[in-house]
């Protein structure tokens, strides 16, 4: 298997995101395995500008969504309108039928507008008055959150945040990145200079690649391991599902695939593990998650 060479699509995204070399990685690799990315952050350090310039470097179908309390699930799937000349309902689909669908604020939607967009996570489907749309492939959902302390948000279900195969937050930036960003200007606008390093068709067939690469019995042993102790009494109201230890094992394989590997090892897993599971548990201790999932892989043997 040969290995593309991502180092152009990072140093685009590195001129427009500032410092943040780390979160850039984990959101490739969650794209490269297939899967959905919530941000969590307070509201302006980029993570729209992030989305963009991902899209536009991806060379995918790009739409942004702001999401209110109002908000009705016809307005994210499309409608059905009557066509008099032809004397019969059209199907006029909405904005959810692109390739890279920014769900900005995803947490000010009302649950019934959540759970539509559910379905289109896991299914790569809709439903309208009854018949199914197929969705646009590669199909990916990148949603920003704002902190559930914040006014106007209603807190995602657990079914919900269990179809993100990763949370990340960008956090403010590095001292030096931030002089930078004053002194240069905002960022966002670079995004239309940005030039396409991929195609859907080059995404779908990465995407193909990252499932063929190995994870012997020992990594898989390790990854179990892992996840086990998240089932031990005290630590979380509920450990990590089989599905959660499934996206370990496909964004450990991705961030190997980054780094020009065709099997897996345990640094992979180590790598992705906390943003992985940080958002499917609810620590009983009296800290965040993160902080519970690191201790984890502290005590954990390799």
């Amino acid at each position: 298997m040969s290995n593309p060479n991502f180092t152009p699509l990072f140093d685009q995204l590195n001129t427009v995101i500032l410092g943040k070399q780390n979160v850039l990685k984990q959101l490739v690799a969650c794209i490269l395995a297939g899967g959905h990315v919530l941000l969590e952050d307070v509201p302006g350090v980029g993570k729209t500008t992030l989305a963009s310039s991902l899209a536009a470097v991806l060379g995918l179908h790009y739409q942004r969504v702001q999401f209110t309390n109002d908000m009705l699930p016809a307005d994210l799937l499309g409608v059905n309108v009557f066509a008099p000349n032809e004397a019969a309902f059209k199907f006029h689909p909405g904005p959810v039928f692109n390739q890279f669908v920014l769900a900005d604020e995803i947490n000010r939607a009302s649950p019934k507008v959540q759970s539509a967009l559910l379905e289109a996570m896991e299914e790569g489907q809709v439903s309208v008055d009854g018949k199914t749309y197929r969705l646009p492939q590669p199909f990916l959902v990148v949603a920003t959150q704002n902190p559930s302390e914040q006014l106007g948000t209603f807190p995602l279900p657990e079914s919900q945040l269990d179809r993100f195969m990763m949370r990340l937050s960008m956090g403010y930036p590095v001292e030096e990145a931030e002089k930078m960003l004053y002194h240069m200007g905002d960022r966002r606008q670079l995004v239309p200079q940005i030039q396409a390093i991929a195609s859907p068709e080059i995404l779908a067939q990465w995407q193909a690649q990252v499932q063929q690469v190995t994870v012997s019995e020992a990594v898989a042993a390790y990854i179990y391991r892992l996840v086990a102790a998240t089932r031990q009494a005290g630590r979380f109201a509920l450990g990590l599902s089989p599905r959660a230890g499934l996206a370990v094992a496909n964004a450990a394989k991705a961030w190997a695939f980054l780094d020009g590997r065709d099997f897996v090892l345990p640094e992979d897993v180590k790598a992705v593990w906390v943003s992985v599971g940080n958002h499917r548990l609810q620590s009983l201790q009296q800290q965040n998650s993160s902080k519970v999932l690191a201790e984890i892989l502290e005590q954990v043997a390799v």
